[in-house]
């Protein structure tokens, strides 16, 4: 899931511990928020629209099919004026925090990774803010993460 920092960042995240991921306004990511993901999936959270991009934490599906209220409300940036109560347009999910990364794995260091040349989010062009990771990527991340935690804590105790 992306977010800009400013916005919304892994930071925000870790002080409330449960937010909805409101705010999307595109029907392919609200598609895979309403009808793909489950409570207990996890999220790589991911900082868009900042320097360096990339991934700063890790989340979790914590519930599922959350109406998004934001395009209820006319102060919002995200108000749909077409959005009806009783069938809402817009769902999303409450995301989880789990941990915040020790250092943000970069968009750079992704695009070079053996076993994530097909991942969704590093193809030129790729806007969606919800997106799949395979199985297979996610455990190519998750290696990614734990080496450069163990890295972080090396370099501290130096």
């Amino acid at each position: 899931m992306k977010t800009e920092p400013e916005t919304f960042s892994i930071d925000d995240l870790a002080r409330v511990k449960v937010e909805p991921g409101t705010g999307v306004r595109n029907y392919q990511a609200r598609n895979l928020m309403r009808d793909q993901m489950q409570v207990g999936d996890d999220v790589l959270f991911y900082h868009s629209s900042c320097e360096p991009p990339g991934i700063a934490g890790l989340g979790r599906i914590e519930r599922t099919g959350v109406v998004d209220e934001t395009q209820f409300d006319p102060r919002s940036k995200y108000f749909d004026p077409g959005a009806d109560r009783a069938d809402p347009r817009w769902i999303c999910v409450d995301v989880a925090f789990v941990a915040k990364l020790r250092e943000l794995i970069p968009l750079a260091a992704l695009r070079t990774q053996p076993g994530l040349e097909d991942m969704a989010l590093l193809r030129r062009g790729m806007r969606l803010s919800v997106q799949p990771v395979t199985a297979a990527e996610h455990a190519v991340i998750l290696k990614m993460i734990k080496k450069a935690s163990g890295a972080s804590r090396t370099r501290a105790r130096s």
